[in-house]
């Protein structure tokens, strides 16, 4: 398993991002031989310009997936952590690429042993921050922060139709995840962060 996190390179100031030829373009990287090569690259490009991000694709209010695309072979969202939002141990089955142009993710990372599931390793991404998780990775994450986390993320392949898995955070036993689940769970998450902000 591989997991990597490099900081984005600059770019200074520039257009606002234009969503649509985002997506045009990592459609056209993943063409190329070595297609998570180069649609990272697509994606540590526009999050080296966090703000023309975020001005591109709106202030996170709420946690949600903004889906950039959906299809079979690549699925592209931003995704919105609520402060001091938890998501659990899962697996994606699927290679996967973050961009972080809001906020903070940390990220533990997590395999399966003789004795079930065991963390051996984090890391911490921040803003213009891009991380490559392989295929067979399960991670868990959570948004430190007092304020909302923003995230371009990128899958290879139909991120909402694959069944994964994931792991209760206290047992550890593990339960299946798929787009529903997901859904379900940011759902929980958004009339939390009503509560505590007495909405």
């Amino acid at each position: 398993m591989r997991f990597t996190a490099t900081t984005g390179t600059g770019g200074g100031a520039g257009a606002r991002f234009d969503r649509d030829r985002f997506v045009e373009d990592c459609i056209w990287a993943h063409m190329e031989t070595d297609p998570v090569a180069a649609v990272r690259e697509v994606l540590a490009r526009a999050v080296s310009r966090p703000g023309a991000v975020l001005a591109g694709l709106g202030k996170p209010k709420a946690a949600g997936l903004d889906v950039l695309l959906s299809s079979p072979t690549l699925t592209i969202f931003a995704a919105s952590w609520t402060p001091q939002m938890n998501l659990l141990a899962h697996d994606h089955k699927m290679w996967a690429l973050i961009g972080i142009y809001a906020g903070r993710e940390d990220n533990i990372l997590w395999r399966e042993g003789d004795n079930g599931l065991e963390a051996y390793a984090a890391n911490c991404l921040f803003e213009s921050d891009v991380a490559t998780l392989d295929a067979n990775a399960i991670h868990s994450v959570t948004n430190p922060l007092q304020r909302f986390t923003g995230g371009i993320h990128i899958y290879g392949g139909d991120f909402f139709a694959t069944e994964r898995r994931q792991w209760d955070p206290e047992t550890f036993q593990v339960e299946p995840s798929d787009g529903d689940v997901i859904r379900a769970m940011f759902a929980r998450e958004n009339e939390r962060y009503a509560k505590v902000c007495g909405d």
